[in-house]
């Protein structure tokens, strides 16, 4: 087993949300976290800087065979962040690039993967990356779908909404905790339980309330609106949104929801979206 605990997600499916919560529980802060401390306890696989150790030219010259040759050199790296088990967030599938794996299968400990309806992830992701609903549809649908090769951030490969969850919960596994953001909405107390029971075997009712209580979406918003926050992209007016279930009824038209539907159908009725 290696340490590496992956924080997957598609983007916009809760991940900062996830970590949010990980940080206010593992801290015990006297006030709610700070939303741009989230890298006390969590890294992210994507950050440039990571990969200008091995390589110290410009990230935006790296090809993506580059990207792939220093991966796994980085993820050993990771594994090296913190004493214990070490929390990263990807939004790569789990697949090979290249011929190398985006998640390095010797150096994981398990995951968690983050799940949301994908109609939902359609308009927060238009919002986030200052796309046209069905410039986002179609990214959603399309197989190659990557983001990155910036001197910010490497590449990273999404695919498809429907191959990205395939990717990652093939088949249960006791390494494996899939949780769903429409869930966590729901009975955030109980769900964020299962994250902590699933990390460590056991949990501790108060400091999950209290977490959760830290991590509500208001407080997370108004700390962006007091202070900014440093994962916001450029374009985007703020990064915590709206965060409800269900605002494809009045985001989406009919053919936009048809067209979600008939791509990621099978995936989206295994997890109780249809």
């Amino acid at each position: 087993m290696g340490k590496l605990v992956w924080l997957a997600s598609y983007p916009k499916s809760g991940n900062t949300w996830l970590r949010a919560l990980l940080h206010n529980y593992l801290r015990q802060p006297a006030e709610p976290w700070d939303i741009n401390r989230l890298t006390d306890f969590t890294a992210g696989d994507s950050d440039a800087k990571l990969y200008q150790h091995y390589d110290p030219r410009p990230a935006s010259t790296y090809s993506i065979a580059d990207v792939q040759r220093l991966r796994p050199l980085v993820h050993r790296d990771l594994t090296q962040a913190f004493p214990g088990p070490v929390f990263v967030k990807t939004h790569n599938m789990a697949g090979l690039v290249e011929g190398v794996p985006l998640v390095t299968p010797d150096l994981t400990a398990g995951a968690i993967y983050m799940l949301r309806d994908p109609r939902d992830v359609a308009i927060s992701y238009s919002h986030h990356m200052g796309l046209s609903l069905d410039d986002t549809i179609a990214f959603l649908g399309n197989p190659e779908a990557a983001v990155g090769g910036t001197d910010a951030k490497v590449y990273e490969k999404h695919s498809s909404w429907s191959n990205h969850v395939l990717s990652w919960t093939p088949a249960p596994s006791p390494h494996l905790l899939v949780l769903r953001y429409e869930d966590l909405q729901a009975d955030p107390v109980k769900q964020f339980g299962r994250v902590i029971h699933f990390l460590s075997g056991r949990s501790a009712p108060e400091r999950v309330a209290r977490a959760v209580e830290f991590s509500r979406f208001d407080v997370l918003s108004a700390q962006e609106q007091a202070q900014g926050f440093a994962e916001r992209p450029a374009g985007a007016d703020r990064f915590f949104r709206s965060g409800r279930v269900g605002e494809w009824h009045e985001g989406l038209s009919a053919d936009q929801v048809a067209r979600i539907e008939r791509d990621h159908g099978a995936v989206m009725a295994r997890f109780g979206y249809l």
